[in-house]
């Protein structure tokens, strides 16, 4: 072989060698973070954050990037982490609050029991039912045996059986009405709110994680992320106003009508494109503040009917800290505080976006504690006289 031809070969070895360092090299700085100024348009929405962007990166390096140090990644796990925080209060509630009674061994009362006038029997019952000793503690610590003795003695005289060899109504009627006094009331508003709240957080990493992959995925996040928004809104009116208002159903399904159909509203304008630019900033806070803001009438209506009782209290103190937390929350979000202050140093930690996140998980669990206080309230009560 000449001298010619080998040095062709090692040239065209060199030529390799140097395309291959140069792809390598391409794929680092393909994946590198860039600045503000290097964004495309549509991933432009905080001028006040200065660098550690990522741009158009493929799906797969996005989803590796949940695992990397960028300005979004503080975004990403505060709501994940507090997805997860929801999930366990959950799997709690459902494990460790009693679950709601099987209303189905109403089917087993005697045709003469479905022919009685109910309305009647409750009046009769209400009129009763305030003499058992101290009832909160029969609720609380005792078998429903000692209750459905003092039942059998409230109920009125018509529902013996005639034969008194026959098994009779009136102790029917006692061993079904009994458990209902010290089993819980139906528990789905408060799961549709905890099931909001885990919609909402888990859209929101997904947003953050995803978005910056192409201008189609982030309009399809972004979209993802404002319904859960308004979900989580949504339901949280769901506890309040279904365990204020369940003696109350036209006042009940007001309210709770109301804030779903406001709520599907906000999910329908968010849909717009020109709800996303950045100078609809303000605008887009102060819908999700002022959807908030919408459930004062029914707390407000709460504390009228139930002015007095300390249960009420509690819960309106836990509401007022919530809405204050997401009212921050907002405040927050929508002055772009601190960064704004010191342009490019909270690009990492401690910018508005984190913090809102902070205060969006803290206000859910704080409503979270307010809805124990209603299923114990509503539990142990039931409907009070002056509700009937």
């Amino acid at each position: 072989m000449g001298s010619e031809e080998m040095n062709l070969m090692e040239n065209e070895g060199g030529n390799r060698g140097k395309e291959g360092k140069g792809r390598r090299l391409w794929k680092k700085v393909k994946y590198q973070l860039v600045e503000y100024h290097s964004l495309p348009a549509y991933l432009r929405d905080n001028e006040y954050i200065l660098g550690h962007y990522r741009s158009e990166w493929p799906l797969k390096q996005v989803l590796f990037s949940i695992f990397t140090i960028h300005n979004e990644t503080l975004n990403v796990w505060t709501h994940l982490i507090g997805f997860f925080i929801f999930l366990s209060l959950t799997i709690y509630t459902a494990i460790k609050i009693p679950t709601v009674v099987d209303l189905n061994s109403l089917q087993h009362l005697p045709d003469m029991l479905k022919k009685a006038d109910l309305q009647k029997l409750q009046l009769e019952l209400l009129t009763c039912l305030p003499s058992m000793p101290d009832l909160h503690r029969l609720r609380e610590e005792i078998s429903s045996w000692h209750v459905k003795e003092h039942l059998y003695n409230c109920l009125p005289g018509r529902f013996s059986g005639s034969n008194h060899t026959d098994h009779s109504v009136k102790e029917d009627l006692a061993n079904i009405i009994a458990p209902l006094l010290i089993r819980p009331i139906t528990r789905w508003p408060f799961f549709a709110f905890l099931g909001g709240a885990m919609f909402c957080l888990l859209a929101s990493s997904i947003c953050h994680l995803l978005s910056c992959h192409s201008e189609r995925m982030a309009y399809i996040m972004l979209r993802l992320d404002y319904a859960g928004i308004a979900a989580l809104i949504s339901t949280s009116f769901y506890p309040p106003v279904y365990y204020s208002f369940m003696c109350y159903p036209f006042f009940c399904n007001l309210y709770l009508g109301f804030i779903t159909v406001l709520g599907i509203a906000t999910i329908c304008f968010s849909l717009l494109p020109v709800f996303q630019n950045p100078e609809f900033r303000t605008i887009r806070a102060s819908l999700f503040f002022g959807m908030g803001m919408s459930g004062a009438g029914p707390i407000l209506h709460k504390l009228f009917l139930f002015w007095g009782q300390p249960e009420v209290f509690h819960t309106t103190g836990y509401e007022i800290l919530m809405g204050a937390l997401y009212g921050i929350g907002a405040l927050v979000y929508a002055t772009r505080i601190p960064e704004r202050w010191m342009p490019g140093k909270f690009d990492i930690a401690g910018h508005s976006h984190q913090l809102f996140h902070v205060l969006v998980v803290a206000g859910a669990y704080v409503h979270y504690r307010a809805g124990l206080v209603y299923l114990r309230w509503r539990d142990l009560e039931g409907c009070g006289v002056n509700e009937l």
